[in-house]
């Protein structure tokens, strides 16, 4: 039988803020990206985050992302490098040690929003990622865009690199996603959304925003957690994938 993990990004309320339903989307997916406090999420939401996915059986990755909690972290940062690894190792160490006391620990990394667009093609910003890894002093695997500068240098620095598909985003002819700030950036119809990434995970090819089919591959789909109707799409996808012969696991 083949096998897909399905992530989500979850533990992304803050304070009185509510952010999508985690425990509900729990229910579907193989892997959690639990914010770090920088982009989203604070220790009590952290902490919650962590017992929830424990309890569930689910892997805990580290949601990294630049220091924009007012943004949440979807604005590009023009930071220097030795500062965007501090920043990446900072919201390491802080989520291992809420994992740890709740009976897990961070297996992976994957680094959110403008910085993960950021570092398809950003050299400095990149490496940032690569080196604060590093610094962690465990070979974590990272989640990042097939094809992207980090990817290639992750691999490069001995990490093992791990490509990822997006169920909830369209994109564009090149395999870049489509940016946010366009109305069509996102999908939000569940039979759409699961036909789309039943195609990727048999076939290897994923259908564009102008109706083209890329040529493609991935070891993880992600759901977005804030996405609107996230965990009827994170239910549709696996319920598709499994009726596809594609059973639902992680990639740690």
């Amino acid at each position: 039988m083949a096998f897909i993990d399905l992530n989500s990004d979850v533990g992304e309320s803050f304070g009185s803020w509510t952010m999508g339903d985690d425990a509900a989307i729990f229910t579907s997916v193989s892997s959690a990206n639990v914010a770090c406090g920088f982009h989203a999420g604070d220790p009590q939401t952290m902490a919650r985050t962590c017992r929830e996915a424990v309890a569930a059986g689910i892997s805990i990755g580290a949601h990294v992302g630049y220091h924009d909690l007012a943004g949440f972290g979807r604005r590009f940062l023009q930071v220097p490098g030795n500062e965007l690894a501090d920043d990446i190792l900072y919201q390491l160490g802080a989520l291992d040690a809420t994992a740890r006391a709740a009976g897990g620990e961070v297996k992976y990394v994957k680094p959110h929003g403008a910085l993960y667009n950021a570092i398809v093609h950003h050299e400095e910003h990149a490496q940032a990622v690569i080196d604060a890894i590093r610094a962690f002093g465990r070979d974590l695997p990272v989640l990042l865009l097939p094809g992207s500068l980090a990817l290639h240098k992750a691999e490069k620095a001995g990490l093992r690199g791990v490509s990822e598909a997006f169920a909830d985003r369209n994109y564009n002819p090149d395999g870049t996603l489509v940016s946010r700030t366009n109305a069509d950036a996102m999908l939000h119809n569940p039979q759409q959304i699961t036909e789309n990434m039943v195609r990727l995970a048999s076939d290897g090819q994923i259908r564009a925003v102008d109706g083209s089919i890329i040529n493609t591959s991935a070891e993880s789909i992600c759901v977005h957690g804030d996405t609107a109707g996230a965990v009827a799409v994170a239910a549709a996808v696996r319920s598709g994938l499994e009726s596809a012969g594609i059973g639902i696991k992680s990639f740690v």
